[in-house]
């Protein structure tokens, strides 16, 4: 039996792209059918001319491809679903960093936690229940990738509200193992590691390089070598600090607690200078998305003609599509999944990023135990907030989106609590139309998904 697999919002063509070759790259997929929806036309033209391109240059001539902006006909038969979208445009998206700045909060990315990452969580909850309810009508034994921010908020939602199989998948587990590696000199195939938190705030609680623990090589590398050290500055100072080592950018995560962007003499010191990717500056994916917004189809022409990489890559979801419903090689992967008994130390049900094996079985999450004492506060204060927003968007109870966000560590290392109600309040305001789970913040047509452009 052939496979099918649909992508949700494939207008996000750098994730289509790469997923698509990943797959065909697997002999099990090179019969499958690919079905591609979207609900930007020229956004789906352009990611079936760029799926079609892979399979002619691959000579894949045994795969189908199907695009449609129908969403229930892109579900139907589908063994594996992707999911990419993005709700709201860039202009409600940039309420949710200017806003907070009007009251101290400096924030960098905004996808994931605080007050941003709550608000496009109260945008995006919405569309992503409706394609999970229509998964569970038209293909409910479908494994479900989801690859849209903030992971861990829609993830819980998503696990607690339908039966569908979904799990979250990030790139930043495997991309930051690799970096690590590089730093001491380790090939990546001679390096295991367990690593467990949540989404971007998950920790390698051992990393070993032929079985030995690479933690003294990573730190003396991060101590005594400055361009190491520069590299993920905010990440490099937590380590330092805290002896473990973080899954997440240095951009992110000086949003996720107190210590780095509550002055602005501490935003100049680790914030606006490290070597790596979204060192910390404001704002930085609004500006990202703006330049994404007037140039995507320049750059979609320059990639029409560039040359057709079909190594297999580093995302995860080809390796789990194959061992579900491909040639069944186990393959492990850090998921987010609900915490029923994986995590010890973190809120039970609350969604965490643990490892997860992929079978015939399915998606079998694989206890941790606890993290470190000193971890386990960080990461809790994270997800009690987490669970909170999910709460209130659940149940249309602002007062629980206020009290998420008002514990929320960096806000309330900067703001009194009126001033985090009034920040909320403008939130709210300028996502009018977008929260149809708030009385009197609905709109009046539809809501649909279009493609995925964040981080």
């Amino acid at each position: 039996m052939t496979a099918k697999i649909a992508f949700i919002g494939a207008g996000s063509l750098v994730f289509t792209k790469n997923l698509v070759r990943d797959l065909l790259t697997f002999p099990a997929f090179q019969d499958s059918t690919i079905a591609l929806m979207d609900v930007n036309p020229d956004r789906l033209a352009f990611a079936q001319a760029a799926v079609e391109r892979i399979i002619a240059a691959g000579g894949y001539g045994d795969v189908a491809v199907e695009a449609t902006t129908d969403r229930e006909a892109a579900l139907r038969g589908a063994d594996g679903v992707v999911i990419t979208i993005l709700v709201g445009d860039l202009d409600v998206y940039r309420h949710d960093v200017e806003i907070p700045k009007k009251y101290g909060v400096d924030i960098n990315i905004g996808d994931t936690r605080g007050p941003a990452g709550i608000f496009r969580f109260l945008r995006t909850l919405p569309a992503m229940l409706d394609i999970c309810r229509d998964v569970e009508r038209i293909c409910p034994n479908a494994i479900v990738l989801n690859y849209t921010n903030p992971m861990a908020m829609l993830c819980r939602a998503l696990q607690g509200e339908t039966k569908v199989q979904v799990t979250g998948l990030c790139h930043s587990v495997q991309g930051t193992a690799a970096m690590l590696a590089g730093w001491i000199g380790a090939p990546m195939e001679e390096v295991t590691y367990t690593c467990a938190g949540i989404n971007h705030q998950a920790f390698y609680l051992d990393f070993k390089w032929n079985g030995e623990d690479a933690y003294p090589l990573i730190r003396d590398a991060v101590a005594n070598q400055p361009a190491v050290y520069n590299e993920e500055i905010v990440r490099n100072e937590m380590f330092l600090h805290l002896d473990y080592y973080v899954t997440e950018s240095s951009g992110h995560n000086s949003e996720y607690n107190a210590w780095f962007r509550k002055r602005p003499e501490l935003i100049e010191q680790y914030c606006l200078h490290g070597t790596g990717w979204n060192p910390g500056e404001y704002g930085l994916i609004v500006k990202y998305g703006e330049k994404m917004k007037n140039q995507w189809q320049q750059q979609m022409e320059q990639w029409r003609d560039a040359p057709i990489d079909l190594a297999r890559g580093e995302e995860y979801a080809a390796y789990i599509f194959n061992a579900a419903f491909g040639d069944g090689t186990l393959f492990k992967f850090n998921g987010n999944v609900r915490n029923f008994g994986l995590i010890d130390n973190l809120p039970e049900g609350a969604c965490v990023e643990v490892p997860v094996l992929a079978s015939r079985r399915g998606l079998e999450p694989i206890h941790v135990g606890k993290l470190p004492d000193h971890l386990a506060i960080l990461v809790n204060t994270s997800a009690r907030c987490e669970e909170l927003a999910v709460e209130g968007a659940l149940t249309g109870d602002r007062r629980k989106i206020f009290q998420a966000v008002a514990f929320d560590p960096l806000t309330s290392a900067v703001c009194s609590l009126d001033e985090i109600r009034r920040m909320v309040d403008e939130l709210f305001e300028a996502n009018r139309g977008w929260l149809p789970q708030f009385e009197g913040y609905g709109r009046q047509e539809a809501q649909a998904a279009g493609p995925r452009t964040g981080a």
